[in-house]
This record gives structure tokens, sequence and C-alpha cells, in this order.
């Protein structure tokens, strides 16, 4: 499977492994969650005011505090790639920030496919195919449990 970037991925998990991160992986979704809604919000308020200084013809622009506003918001887009590079480092794919949703490859029945996971769920409890997104979960259960493989880190 290829990432959207064309990057092939590195890692396979099997379900146990990919849980045994999930401690260490909360901490950091749930600060890239906050920080996309910070930026989001300082990304909003930047629009606002180039919107006011577009409507005044640029008069009485305070510059400082809109370079203070851009700096803020570039900070934010900068903190939010950090924690998105460093979730992926484990070999996961962040999938929603909005929700917390973090897939974790697995090889099933000779098919890549992806467990899936979200904040606030007690541990890795579906699964789907690689096409169908969050919307496709199916309960991992015996079968998939018995049979599904991961690889080390390549």
């Amino acid at each position: 499977m290829k990432r959207d970037g064309g990057q092939a991925l590195a890692r396979r998990f099997r379900l146990e492994e990919a849980e045994s991160l999930l401690a260490e992986l909360e901490v950091l979704l749930r600060e890239a969650v906050d920080a996309k809604r910070r930026f989001e919000r300082a990304d909003s308020d930047l629009h606002e005011a180039s919107s006011r200084i577009a409507m005044l013809g640029g008069a009485q622009v305070n510059r400082r505090q809109l370079l203070a506003q851009q700096g803020r918001r570039d900070a934010l887009a900068s903190r939010l790639r950090e924690l998105v590079e460093a979730i992926e480092r484990y070999g996961c794919l962040v999938k929603d920030l909005d929700v917390g949703l973090i897939d974790f490859p697995t090889w099933y029945q000779g098919r890549e496919v992806l467990m899936c996971w979200r904040l606030g769920e007690p541990g890795i409890e579906f699964w789907h195919e690689v096409d169908e997104g969050y919307r496709g979960r199916k309960p991992i259960d015996e079968e998939f449990r018995a049979s599904h493989r991961g690889e080390p880190l390549n």
C-alpha cells in the first residue's frame, strides 16, 4: 500500500503490538487534535483580520498585530505537522484529527487491511479494507485475531 504522497508503508502490525502503543499514541493524538483546533481558530482569526483590512482599503492596519497573528498561526501549523509526523513514525496512519482516528496496517487473508482506533475507544476493536475507511469498520473477531499478521519495522 502507498501513502498519499506515494511513500510505501514500512510496517504492518499485530493487534497486540498496535495496542501496546496506544497509551503513547493517545497522548500525541490528543495534542494533535487540540493543535488542529487551535490552528483552525488562528487561521480563521487571521482571515477575518485580513477581510477587515481589505474592506477598509488597508487604512489603519495594525501591522504588529497582524504579524503576531500570522506568527501564531504558522507556529501552530508547524506544531501540528510535528505531532502528525511523530505519530506516523510509529508506523500508523493519521486518518482524521477532528475525531482522533488512526489506522494500523496489517495483513489479513493475504491482503493488506487496516486496524482502526478512535480516540476514546478502550482498545483496537475494528478493522476495515484499505479502500473502505471508517464507515466500513468490522469488529475484530476470533478469526481476525488468529489469522492476521504483522511485519517488523524496516
